[in-house]
């Protein structure tokens, strides 16, 4: 006579990088997900998605040098983007993506991709969205914006650094301060991009960086859910399934307004692939 298999129920995990005016949300809304940072579009995006509430967080428009990512590209509408040419500007950016309910912003820091802030300015702009109580996360592409990045005082990375491998010695400061974004998945598998960024998440995993699931949901065909792509990556990086657990920031269980996800398996054998919607009902 067969058993069933062993399973779990737990929070429900966040997607720390997406962008919900490019995906389908009611297929968000169905997924497995409890929460989505949506870094990077509309402030006036709905800040829960279906029933019981996939809790959405926003960051608004990407804040920009003027000319620099995303402005040019036809992805990015024109109200996600502001470019900021002056420090008076500046201000007036923060603080109205702060009091539209925003909780983070978002900074474009792409060398590869057009002009970027000067240091002073991309200092000036997170002490400003510090002020405001809003976590900053930045997009950083390019040699050397990601020392850039750290030495500005921002707490959080966009995308695992993947344009260049970072020192030992930069890792060990990243990892004193900031938490990284994974987004690994959205590199080709063998890609240089790929083999750079997953080698940086393992060094700065080893070093007791934090990592965040983040999948940069809308860039491309990915899923409107678990990515179970972005889990295998994280896996390749040295994550086992106690960290990846971590890395998915899991809503507390306990909170009766939280979405549940039920796993099969049991502790280090957990399977996240077998990860699906759960109710209070299948609670133990």
């Amino acid at each position: 006579m067969s058993s069933s298999p062993p399973r779990v129920v737990l929070g429900a995990p966040t997607d720390a990088h997406v962008h919900l005016g490019l995906v389908d949300r009611d297929a968000v809304a169905a997924s497995v997900l409890g929460r989505v940072v949506d870094i990077g579009g509309d402030l006036t995006v709905p800040r829960t998605l279906g029933i019981p509430p996939v809790r959405v967080e926003v960051a608004g428009p990407f804040l920009t040098a003027p000319g620099g990512y995303p402005s040019d590209r036809a992805w990015a509408d024109p109200a996600w983007v502001r470019e900021i040419p002056d420090a008076s500007s500046a201000g007036r950016a923060i603080d109205e993506i702060a009091d539209a309910g925003a909780t983070w912003a978002k900074i474009a820091s792409n060398s590869t991709a057009g002009p970027t802030f000067s240091n002073e300015m991309l200092a000036l702009l997170v002490d400003l969205a510090t002020l405001r109580g809003l976590t900053i996360v930045i997009h950083a592409e390019g040699t050397g914006e990601a020392a850039r990045t750290f030495r500005s005082g921002a707490t959080h990375l966009a995308h695992a650094p993947f344009t260049e491998g970072l020192s030992r010695a930069e890792i060990a400061a990243h990892a004193e301060r900031m938490t990284w974004i994974s987004t690994l998945a959205i590199h080709p598998a063998g890609s240089a991009e790929r083999a750079i960024a997953t080698e940086n998440v393992a060094a700065f995993h080893a070093a007791g960086g934090r990592v965040r699931y983040g999948t940069d949901m809308g860039n491309g065909p990915t899923p409107a859910g678990l990515n179970f792509a972005e889990l295998e990556a994280l896996h390749d990086a040295g994550l086992r399934t106690s960290d990846l657990l971590v890395a998915l920031d899991l809503a507390d269980h306990r909170d009766p307004a939280s979405r549940l996800m039920m796993v099969d398996g049991e502790g280090d054998d957990l399977d996240l692939s077998t990860a699906r919607p759960a109710t209070r009902e299948d609670l133990p």
